[in-house]
């Protein structure tokens, strides 16, 4: 960040009086620009005991599969984020759920949120940021071809959770360590 989004006068980057960490500061009109992380929502849309998956058609991670999800906007909550997400990126319809994880991933300033969901009908229709969508047993899931660690970890605490019976609400962290590329 350059200039002041109120103002367009040069930014500072330094610690406000009063504050513990530097933020842009503009000095023509004293305003202080917090920049705070993103929230990622997204769904486990489940029918008839499958999952489903989209497969990105968007970067980063193209032609890796994913849970729907995406970037909250403002005006909504998460669950409707979340269920937004979902028809966009797979056009499945959906009733939303409860909470199942949230993930920090500090190194890129997100939390990634997900919602249990169960599909109304198996139909899909991918959206523009999608090559396909497909619902998928345990079994099939392609591990090797998952985009994120927060999708990965989800997935993996959700089968967990119905092997046993019992669905919790999971928490963690994602630590930054380079993927191998492929």
């Amino acid at each position: 960040m350059k200039f002041c989004p109120a103002c367009s006068h040069p930014l500072t980057f330094s610690v406000p009086p009063g504050d513990n960490r530097p933020r842009y500061q503009c000095a023509g009109c004293g305003a202080i620009h917090y920049q705070n992380p993103n929230l990622v929502l997204g769904t486990i849309p489940v029918w008839e005991g499958r999952v489903l998956l989209c497969r990105r058609a968007i970067e980063p991670r193209y032609g890796y599969w994913t849970l729907p999800a995406g970037f909250m906007e403002n005006g909504e909550t998460t669950s409707e984020g979340a269920e937004r997400e979902t028809i966009e990126e797979a056009g499945a319809r959906i009733a939303i759920g409860e909470l199942f994880s949230m993930l920090d991933v500090p190194h890129v300033n997100q939390v990634h949120v997900f919602f249990h969901a169960r599909m109304v009908d198996p139909v899909c229709d991918p959206g523009p940021e999608s090559l396909e969508a497909r619902l998928f047993d345990e079994a099939e899931v392609p591990w090797e071809s998952i985009a994120f660690r927060t999708v990965e970890q989800t997935l993996r605490w959700f089968f967990e959770d119905r092997r046993r019976g019992q669905y919790d609400i999971h928490t963690g962290a994602i630590r930054h360590e380079p993927r191998p590329k492929g």
